[in-house]
This record gives C-alpha cells, sequence and structure tokens, in this order.
C-alpha cells in the first residue's frame, strides 16, 4: 500500500481551512475547535456521537444578511432545509417567513409560536391533512402545483371563506449543481409549464374561483445555484407571463417569488452565492423589466434555506475503525448515510477534520465511510487527515446544518443524531438522539 504524505495543513487551521465553518470558529489550542465559544470535544462527550452542532448567532447572522441585501423583500425560510422549534424560534425573531412542505413542518412551527399567516404551505403532491392543517391555521400563501389542487382549495375553504394563492410556474430554466435538485426545467415533477400552456389555463381557472384570491406568480429553479445568471433570466420570462395576464385577464399580480436554492461552499475554495450581489441585480433586472413591459414592481418574495442553516451545522463521528486495505486508507466512524444521505444521493464531498487533539505533522489520503451496510456509504472519499488518526479520535464536518437531520433515516435503525445548539459559550439539546426504545415502542405488532 502507498500512503500519499502531504505538508502538515491540520495541526493547525488556517484561515482558509476555516472559511467553510461558522464565523465564531476559534482554535484555542492546536486541534482543539470550538464554534460559539463551545469545545466541539466538550460537546461530544456531553451529547454522545453522531451529533450536529448548530450555531445559533450564525443561523441569526445569516438571516439579517437576507434582510439587508433584500430589504424590501419577504424572506421566507424553506424550513425544509432543517426545522426544529428553535429554528423556528430564531427565524421569526429574525422577522423572516417561513415555508413548509407539510402538515408536520407545520404543525412544528405553530407549536413553536410562528405566527401562520406568515408561513406558506409549498408541495407538488399536497395530501389531505396538509390542506387541512393549512387551512385550520390560515396559512399566508398556499402555492399551487397542479390543477387539481384549484377546486380542492375552493372546496375546502368554504362558501364564506377566501384563501391566497399563488402559481408555481416552470420557467425553462436549467441551473443546480445536481441534476437530481433542478427544478426550474420541463420534464420534472414541480410547478406548471409555461411553454405548454398549462401554467396559463391553471391561472384562468384559479381567477374564476371567487374564494381564491391569485397574489402572484412562483418559481424555483434548484439547489445549490451560485450564479446570478439564472435567476435574471427568471426574472424575465415571470415578467412576460405577468405582461400576458394582465393583457388577457386585466390582472395586475402583485408578487413574485423567484425560490431559492443559492448555493454555499462545502469545501474551501468552492463558490458560493453573493447574495447582495444577487440582490443588487435581481432588483435592477425586475425593475428594467416591469418598465419594459408597463407593470408595476411587484413585490419579491426569496427562499433561502440552505444558504441560512447549512453553514452554521457542524456534524460529529467517533472514529469506531481505521483499515489499509486494497491501497486504500478507510476511516469509519459511527454514523453515516442515516444521517447524512447527501453524498450517496447527490455526490456531495465535505472536508472533514479532526478535532480535540493535535494530530500528525503530516497527512495521508484516506476515505471516510460510514457504518451502514452499504457500499455507497461514504461521507468523504479521497480526503486529507492526519496520518495517526486512530479509533476513537473526533471526526468534525462543517456545512452539515442543511439536509442532514431533515433527511435523515434509521437505516439499520440506527437513531438519528440529536441536536445541540451553541452561542456565548453554551451549548444546549434542542434534538434529543432517538434511542433504541423509541424504534421498539413505534413497532407495536407481533
Amino acid at each position: 500500500m502507498t500512503t500519499v504524505h502531504e505538508p502538515a495543513v491540520t495541526a493547525t487551521a488556517t484561515a482558509e481551512e476555516l472559511s467553510v465553518w461558522p464565523a465564531s470558529t476559534a482554535e484555542p489550542r492546536p486541534g482543539d475547535l470550538t464554534v460559539g465559544g463551545v469545545a466541539l470535544a466538550e460537546i461530544a462527550g456531553r451529547f454522545g456521537t453522531p451529533a450536529y452542532v448548530l450555531d445559533e448567532g450564525e443561523v441569526r447572522r445569516r438571516c439579517r444578511t437576507y434582510r439587508d441585501a433584500f430589504p424590501e423583500a419577504e424572506i421566507h425560510y424553506a424550513a425544509k432545509a432543517f426545522l426544529c422549534r428553535a429554528m423556528a424560534h430564531w427565524v421569526h425573531e429574525e422577522g423572516l417567513g417561513l415555508d413548509v412542505c407539510s402538515a408536520g413542518e407545520l404543525e412544528l412551527a405553530v407549536a413553536a409560536g410562528f405566527p401562520a399567516e406568515r408561513i406558506v404551505l409549498h408541495g407538488n403532491a399536497k395530501t389531505p391533512q396538509d390542506l387541512r392543517k393549512a387551512l385550520w391555521y390560515g396559512v399566508g400563501r398556499i402555492v399551487i402545483d397542479s390543477p387539481s389542487e384549484i377546486a380542492r382549495i375552493a372546496a375546502a375553504v368554504g362558501p364564506d371563506g377566501r384563501q391566497k394563492v399563488m402559481v408555481r410556474v416552470v420557467p425553462g430554466i436549467s441551473a443546480g449543481g445536481h441534476e437530481k435538485i433542478r427544478t426550474g426545467t420541463e420534464g420534472q415533477k414541480f410547478g406548471l409549464s409555461v411553454s405548454d400552456g398549462y401554467a396559463e389555463q391553471a391561472i384562468a381557472r384559479i381567477l374564476g374561483q371567487p374564494h381564491l384570491e391569485l397574489t402572484g406568480l412562483h418559481c424555483h429553479l434548484g439547489s445549490q445555484i451560485t450564479d446570478v445568471q439564472p435567476y435574471l433570466a427568471a426574472v424575465r420570462r415571470m415578467v412576460d407571463l405577468m405582461a400576458r395576464l394582465h393583457a388577457q385577464h386585466g390582472v395586475v399580480l402583485r408578487e413574485l417569488d423567484l425560490g431559492g436554492g443559492h448555493g454555499v461552499a462545502y469545501r474551501p475554495g468552492e463558490p458560493a452565492m453573493d447574495v447582495t450581489g444577487l440582490a443588487r441585480e435581481v432588483r435592477a433586472e425586475l425593475i428594467e423589466a416591469c418598465a419594459a413591459a408597463g407593470l408595476a414592481v411587484p413585490r419579491l418574495i426569496i427562499e433561502p434555506g440552505r444558504a441560512i442553516a447549512g453553514p452554521a451545522g457542524v456534524a460529529l463521528y467517533r472514529v469506531v475503525s481505521v483499515k489499509h486495505t486494497g491501497g486504500h486508507t478507510f476511516v469509519a466512524v459511527d454514523g453515516g448515510m442515516s444521517d447524512n444521505p447527501r453524498p450517496a444521493l447527490y455526490g456531495v464531498r465535505y472536508a472533514p477534520r479532526l478535532v480535540g487533539r493535535r494530530g500528525s505533522a503530516t497527512t495521508a489520503a484516506v476515505t471516510v465511510t460510514g457504518r451502514h451496510c452499504e457500499a455507497g456509504d461514504v461521507l468523504a472519499a479521497d480526503v486529507q487527515l492526519p496520518d495517526d488518526v486512530r479509533i476513537g479520535d473526533l471526526i468534525a464536518v462543517p456545512v452539515a446544518g442543511a439536509y442532514h437531520l431533515s433527511m435523515a433515516s434509521s437505516y439499520n435503525l440506527v437513531g438519528r443524531p440529536p441536536v445541540a445548539a451553541v452561542r456565548d459559550g453554551r451549548a444546549r439539546l434542542l434534538v434529543r438522539r432517538e434511542s433504541l426504545e423509541d424504534m421498539r415502542s413505534r413497532d407495536v405488532g407481533l
């Protein structure tokens, strides 16, 4: 076996290495990282591993970045990225609205005290329970994704009710970091197409429903987008559709939702969306397009999820095995695809780091694998770790706040990890670990 050694880069963290970590990350002693003023090793000792760490200050800072960049817009946090009661509370306090995709997300948000009128319900296949809960709580808007929803919502509202709705439109724009997360193109399950006329037909039907109030149009291009240009193209196509609707029906739509999908860097040196630049260019494009079409400028709605939660989270694991075989070194940890399926689904790459002790002055190429019975259970392939990594070491993975716990499973009946929040030198539990007793109690038959 040939082990690749490189000069020391992990004994003491560099500014570049920490560029994808929460801004509060510090290294008071070589190898001993703190986030929010709390040592990651202390969190692992207190809450066990695997575990997620969420920096409350980073979440709030990123919410404010959006509010400052888009002062005239509504910013709705996309709950699908990660939601718990504390997260809903922080987002509410920072002045953001909330997007939910299910009755479960809605119920949790309302339980946390989030105002229902600032919640939007999305989803391509809303169940009767989803719609019933949304109308019961009085959500601000429901985004119609299918023609069949029009009559269902109108009937559920009742003769004396009125519900604000939007229509999700497919603008025919390809953008996103992976084909499985591109949602602005034809031939995928979301929205109604402009090119085949389905969107305009649905809008005409909505305008004929006295109990539905069409407030605007919605589109979502995909995820992990780092280029502004697709959003500018979407603005032009959506304004063009608004102009046609005004000409045909005399309707003036006052809202335009451009979705989210703003990319973040998972590893040092990777690109990320410049939110301030995005806001400046989208605003200018919208004003120009509306002026050319003779329309009033609609109110913008933006839906960041990953860009708020992702960089605020860190995943912690313990090394349970180090294996040298077939010319490779495999460092197996006590978590894996059950708490982070994204590498298996999208081929996402991370930059894990040894924390809690000072590692060797030289590094080696290793593959960090999970504990599950799948060959594809790989958290990070061909990454550099100290060449003395050993059983019991603590491995931390940054940018773990979005689409980790929210997509987690109990594969192999491994319980989902807890979430601990850090702020001002204190750590507290937000979501407890899923226990073996939880597994037993859910199984009620024999």
